[in-house]
C-alpha cells in the first residue's frame, strides 16, 4: 500500500493539482465491492509503474469535501480512475478491470502524458 498515496481535500491542491508527474487518482470508498477487488491489482501495478506514474486514491465518502472533489470531476460511480497532467484531467475510466487491461490503459496514458508535456512546455525564444 506504500506505493499509493491517500489523497484528501486537505492535500488535493499540493498532491494532485500541483504535481508535475502523471498522476492517477482512484475515486473509491470502503463499501464498494469493485473497489475492494481492484485494490490488489492497483497495488501491484503501482509498484510496477512507480517510476512513471504517481498513484493516489481518495475516499469519496470520507467527508463532504472529498465528495465535492468527486462531483467536480464528474465521478458518477466507484471505482473511477482519473489521470492528471499538471493538474488537468487527462483521461478517466470507471469500473473494475483485469490487471492486463489496466496496464494497457496505463501505457496509453503515459503516451498521452508525453503529449501533454509537449503542449505544456513554455516556448523558449
Amino acid at each position: 500500500m506504500e506505493s499509493i498515496l491517500e489523497a484528501n481535500a486537505d492535500n488535493w491542491e499540493q498532491e494532485i493539482l500541483q504535481s508535475d508527474t502523471l498522476t492517477l487518482v482512484e475515486f473509491w470508498h470502503h463499501q464498494c465491492p469493485w473497489c475492494i477487488r481492484l485494490e490488489p491489482i492497483l497495488n501491484e501495478v503501482a509498484e510496477e509503474y512507480k517510476d512513471k506514474i504517481r498513484f493516489t486514491k481518495i475516499d469519496v465518502l470520507k467527508n463532504s469535501e472529498n465528495r465535492e472533489i468527486s462531483i467536480h470531476y464528474g465521478v458518477m460511480g466507484t471505482p473511477t480512475l482519473v489521470f492528471f497532467c499538471y493538474g488537468r484531467p487527462l483521461g478517466a475510466l470507471g469500473g473494475f478491470m483485469p490487471k492486463e487491461h489496466l496496464k494497457h490503459i496505463l501505457d496509453d496514458m503515459i503516451e498521452k502524458y508525453r503529449e501533454c508535456i509537449k503542449q505544456s512546455t513554455e516556448l523558449k525564444i
